[in-house]
């Protein structure tokens, strides 16, 4: 059977940089994030839209995620905003951006010291775009939101939960009549051009400490999805681990936000850092015209089973990342995986919804809030845990 060694004392001090570098970090760049957002709500409110660009597999799925939380707000009651995530897929970056670039629009790069990146950001900036690199690079944009953190798993953690606070408090911006840019046409989508002036340095304030406050929380809610499942995420990582040294795959899956989460947990296992062995693994939400058939042709529920029937067998893993723990897909390729005979694991938030109360998981890792962005932000760190647990078994 495959052991670990001496995961208690591991997980403590994962879970202690992620809080020293969390609230360094913020304490640091608050009063930064709060001017950043009103920027980005006045180019919003101009017309502009927030390209997303990411070239590495890992950069990548954060561009994704900026995108789909963008257009979908998960939050009842907030706008849908124009967000285009730009990768590898598309060519080369510097040409997409050549195309789509404008000049009331913003540009926010992930992986920007890689040098593609960095001259894609750069030509954003001449196009007149608001620019933002969230590591290296930072010549190359007006706004750095750069971690001073050599681990690469707490950098993207911290990167994450700033994109996050820029979603969510962008907003705020549009309820004061402080900001300098007119909507012209689009004015109908914009009623707080009309309303009552503000007082903009009260706003900043009060988002500053929002953003004080959100990042305490998401740093209690790490620590509480960790420590409260240690024992599953020990678990899990023996499990997966042995099914990957003789031979299997291990198989990813989300919705939304959750499916950029299995994107990046794809992008750790086949690229890892210096030292760590490449891993067998598939991401099942990578793959648009199998998605769309499927979604077409029978139904969403099925989006995730019928993969699992192609591709799983009795010496494989499935990993499942869900908000709420009731997504109908992802059930049913829970029940798939468990009748093929894959080792099934699954991240949740909430109370852990049905896969919790059913128990149609092998392991089930709870995250216990009601609060979607800082459940996604606890379940990359409990997976960046699961990740480093995993290269600790033998």
């Amino acid at each position: 059977m495959t052991a670990l060694r001496d995961p208690v004392a591991r997980i403590d001090a994962l879970l202690g940089a992620r809080r020293q570098a969390g609230e360094r970090f913020f304490a640091a760049e608050a009063e930064q994030l709060a001017l950043l957002c009103q920027a980005m709500a006045e180019r919003f409110a101009a017309g502009g839209r927030l390209l997303a660009l990411g070239r590495t597999p890992a950069a990548r799925s954060d561009a994704r995620h900026v995108a789909v939380e963008f257009v979908h707000p998960v939050i009842v009651g907030k706008r849908a905003l124009p967000a285009l995530a730009l990768s590898a897929e598309g060519g080369p970056l510097a040409r997409q951006v050549e195309l789509a670039a404008r000049g009331d629009d913003m540009a926010i790069a992930f992986g920007a010291d890689d040098e593609e990146t960095a001259a894609a950001l750069a030509l954003a900036r001449e196009r007149g775009c608001l620019t933002i690199a969230t590591d290296g690079a930072r010549g190359a944009a007006e706004w750095s939101l750069a971690p001073d953190v050599a681990d690469p798993f707490v950098c993207q953690e911290l990167i994450e939960t700033s994109y996050h606070l820029l979603w969510e408090l962008v907003h705020v911006f549009f309820e004061h009549r402080g900001l300098r840019s007119d909507a012209g046409a689009a004015g109908f989508l914009y009623p707080f051009l009309e309303a009552q002036a503000s007082d903009l340095d009260a706003v900043l304030d009060d988002v500053r400490r929002s953003i004080l406050m959100k990042a305490a929380e998401v740093g209690e809610l790490r620590a509480q999805t960790v420590t409260e499942n240690a024992g599953a995420l020990c678990d899990a990582a023996r499990e997966v681990r042995a099914r990957l040294d003789a031979g299997g795959t291990l198989l990813l899956l989300g919705n939304g936000g959750s499916a950029t989460d299995a994107m990046d947990a794809a992008a750790d296992l086949r690229h890892p850092p210096a030292g760590w062995r490449p891993r067998r693994v598939l991401d099942l939400t990578e793959d648009a015209a199998i998605l769309t058939a499927l979604a077409n042709d029978i139904g969403v529920e099925a989006l995730f089973a019928r993969q699992v029937i192609a591709y799983g067998g009795p010496g494989d893993a499935l990993l499942t990342f869900s908000t709420s723990g009731s997504s109908p897909n992802v059930l049913a390729a829970l029940a798939e995986g468990r009748r093929r005979g894959l080792f099934t694991a699954a991240l949740v938030g909430y109370d852990g919804g049905r896969v919790a109360a059913e128990r149609l998981a092998d392991v089930v890792i709870v995250t216990r809030s009601e609060h979607i962005p800082r459940i996604q932000e606890a379940q990359a760190s409990a997976w960046h845990v699961l990740r480093e647990l995993l290269e600790m078994a033998a």
